[in-house]
């Protein structure tokens, strides 16, 4: 996914019990959220920084997770985009919802690029070197 300056998120109200925790630290924390962000580079329930982020032709490239890093490989790497035809099981308002930047054929090496990069930084055994 990509930011804009953070014009394209979106906040909706929900009321889930959720758990952040680090493997690395063994930070924990349960709390109940009453509303998500969408659409901005944080953690859409704790609003924590996600670590899958990297500056890209000006604007912010960041994924969720490996599978998230997996769809925009695929969208930026299709020759062809045809609705659907990308990412099998992900939802077409995703795709849809994509900077204009991120969708631009002349920026298609170095948001290649940004990926393997931000690939690079995942641990060994869930999509990482």
């Amino acid at each position: 996914m990509a930011e804009d300056d953070g014009d394209t998120a979106s906040t909706g109200a929900v009321n889930l019990r959720r758990r952040l925790s680090c493997g690395g630290c063994g930070y924990l924390k349960d709390e109940t959220v009453g509303s998500v962000v969408v659409g901005a580079p944080v953690d859409p329930f704790f609003r924590r920084p996600l670590w899958l982020r990297a500056r890209c032709r000006g604007h912010v490239l960041w994924a969720y997770d490996a599978q998230h890093l997996d769809l925009l490989e695929a969208y930026v790497a299709a020759k062809l985009r045809e609705r659907g035809g990308v990412a099998p099981g992900a939802p077409a308002s995703l795709v849809e919802r994509l900077p204009t930047w991120l969708k631009s054929a002349k920026n298609r090496a170095e948001i290649s690029r940004t990926i393997r990069r931000l690939r690079l930084t995942l641990p060994a055994g869930r999509g990482g070197g």
